[in-house]
């Protein structure tokens, strides 16, 4: 296990303690699963994030990162970025009970969630026609 995989893996374990999230294998699998749009991963997989055998790839370091209340960056690496990113978090713009609905759009399995985009996707068509 080299150095960059065992930090990530501190990183990693003490931000799902600080969020309340049990930091094993299965509890991550369903968690992480239910938020991403891709394949599946394994307990197998995550139990190799969170004992330092392995990394995740971007994607799945951003879906990561967003169950913890991080930006990738700082999970990835820790701390601030010594450059500022160029994105905004537009989530702190937001009022709590709007925050709120985005983190319970995400908790959605992906069906669920497609269904919620083509709801809105159909408010904002009705809404512009009768605006």
């Amino acid at each position: 296990m080299d150095k960059e995989k065992a930090a990530f893996a501190a990183r990693l374990r003490g931000a799902l303690e600080a969020r309340g999230i049990e930091a094993s294998a299965a509890v991550l699998e369903k968690r992480f699963n239910s938020r991403y749009d891709g394949a599946a991963v394994t307990a197998q997989a995550i139990s190799g994030w969170l004992n330092g055998k392995s990394m995740p790839k971007q994607d799945k370091l951003r879906v990561l990162a967003a169950l913890v209340g991080m930006q990738p960056h700082e999970l990835q690496f820790g701390g601030k970025p010594a450059v500022a990113e160029g994105k905004a978090d537009w989530t702190q713009a937001m009022a709590a009970p709007d925050r709120a609905m985005v983190d319970a759009y995400f908790s959605l399995p992906v069906p669920q969630r497609k269904l919620v985009r083509d709801l809105i996707a159909s408010l904002a068509r009705a809404y512009e026609i009768a605006g």
